[in-house]
């Protein structure tokens, strides 16, 4: 039976990676498409995209291996034979249950040494792939706009030797309002050597150069003329066009919340925490001492003397404004609402200063939880799955995948809630990523004892039997309230 599910749990794995990895390649495509990729690089962004699916694909695959190898076994009546020698569900389940521990074993090695690294790799390939520029290819008969600042028009091209008729070209590089109009009778286009600049070769054209940018320096009779027009035999524009994969550094990552292990996480959340109370304590000292009523700070001999010859006087506004005039009185008024507004002031920006390190926080928080929910979700599909497929007694790829599929939605779901509300801070961390575990956790528990009882849980004749015993007993609620608002109706009247 070991063989058997670990068998079937690597052919789900295998397809679950594989439905997932189209699902971010394809959240990623304009990333690849029309590049130039070399097949090295694909393959690398594949490695490190199939290590970034994992955490979704195991907890799946293990559900749909545990319902495909206990509804094989319900459905070939070998369940029943076990279980009438004497042999308990949970009796047959302790190999398997040993085995999923060691591989949420793994799953947690697997997220907190190898997946922050393939992070890191895949995001800094993914942002290097932004930067790289397109893949030349100019169309006929259409404009082309791969090139930052210019567009390109062909009619006609000859591939044979690689030249282009018909050309138009606006070069709009330094702006809009300096645009220049460029065509041309044919051309050629050539990268230099470096693979760093577009070199455009124009033949028998004219150009036409907006004059606005050169207002300044023309003179009055230069100023009345709106463009400059040039004819030319020859044309040659150098263009910036890098075509080289211009690897991101991978160090300007490091300090992100999913480049760490635990024990990096931990060290940052402590060292931002520290910072974020002193902060925090200073802010609130520079509140106090600035406060602006109530209280006077004063020093001297002719007062109670504190710490440093310095005390506090206490001061009856009610008295001290019954002694202005009316023209003081709201001079106090503005001056008063001017340093209120001053202090509301300095308390947003103090609240959005902190806030970078609660958000800091949070991440590191959520990042580190995320690594043990991964190998508990593991346990917990295992517990949904076994007993379901015991008890619906289903094998195949038929029932087992629905099953599957409507149980990962809701955990996704329930899973995904959970992390918007840390990441927010609607709810505290730990609350939002055990989410999932928590719902999920009374059902595994639940379909176990069911299974383990031998009750018909998916029997339709079970279920009609329930619902007939239900509608009788809400219709004896009915007689019976019924009866004590007659009763009630006759006493009061």
């Amino acid at each position: 039976m070991l063989r058997h599910f670990l068998g079937l749990l690597s052919v789900t794995f295998m397809i679950c990676i594989f439905i997932l990895l189209m699902q971010f390649v394809w959240m990623h495509i304009k990333d690849l498409v029309g590049k130039g990729v070399e097949i090295g690089v694909l393959a690398e962004f594949f490695v490190y995209a199939v290590a970034s699916v994992v955490p979704l694909a195991l907890p799946l695959a293990i559900l749909l291996a545990s319902l495909m190898t206990f509804g094989n076994l319900g459905e070939k009546t070998e369940l029943t034979a076990m279980k009438a020698a004497g042999v308990s569900l949970f009796r047959i389940m302790r190999p398997l249950t040993i085995s999923i521990m060691l591989i949420c074993g793994g799953a947690f090695l697997f997220s907190n040494y190898v997946l922050p690294v393939s992070q890191v790799k895949l995001w800094a390939l993914i942002f290097s792939l932004r930067q790289k520029s397109p893949e030349l290819d100019i169309p006929q008969g259409e404009f082309y706009d791969g090139i930052d600042g210019y567009n390109i028009y062909v009619r006609h091209k000859n591939p044979k030797i690689g030249m282009l008729y018909d050309m138009m070209i606006y070069d709009y590089s330094e702006g809009f309002q300096n645009a220049t109009v460029m065509v041309a009778d044919s051309g050629q286009i050539f990268f230099t050597a470096d693979n760093k600049y577009l070199l455009l070769r124009l033949y028998s054209g004219e150009s036409f150069e907006n004059l606005d940018r050169q207002q300044k320096r023309a003179t009055q009779s230069e100023k009345n003329i709106p463009y400059r027009r040039e004819s030319f035999m020859q044309k040659q524009l150098l263009i910036d066009f890098d075509t080289e994969l211009n690897r991101f550094d991978e160090k300007a990552l490091n300090d992100q919340h999913v480049s760490k292990n635990v024990v990096e996480l931990l060290q940052s959340i402590d060292s931002v925490q520290t910072l974020a109370h002193d902060r925090s304590a200073e802010q609130s000292a520079v509140i106090v001492e600035n406060r602006y009523f109530g209280r006077e700070r004063q020093s001297g001999r002719n007062v109670e003397e504190g710490a440093m010859g310095v005390s506090d006087k206490v001061y009856d506004i009610d008295t001290l404004l019954s002694m202005l005039t009316d023209e003081e009185r709201y001079r106090a008024a503005s001056t008063a609402l001017e340093k209120a507004q001053a202090q509301r002031d300095q308390i947003d920006y103090n609240a959005l200063m902190l806030n970078d390190y609660q958000r800091y926080i949070r991440r590191h928080e959520i990042e580190l939880h995320r690594k043990f929910t991964l190998a508990f979700a593991c346990l917990v599909f295992f517990f949904i799955g076994a007993p379901l497929g015991a008890i619906t007694r289903k094998g195949g790829l038929g029932m087992p995948v629905v099953i599957s599929v409507v149980m990962f939605i809701v955990y996704y779901i329930i899973d995904n809630t959970g992390y918007k509300m840390a990441r927010e801070a609607l709810w505290p961390c730990w609350a939002g990523m055990w989410l999932s575990s928590m719902v999920l956790l009374p059902i595994g528990v639940f379909l176990t004892y069911k299974a383990a009882t031998d009750s018909a849980l998916f029997n339709p004749d079970a279920w009609l039997k329930m619902l007939l015993n239900l509608k009788r007993f809400i219709y004896k609620i009915w007689i019976q309230l019924r009866k004590h608002l007659r009763t009630f109706a006759r006493v009061n009247s």
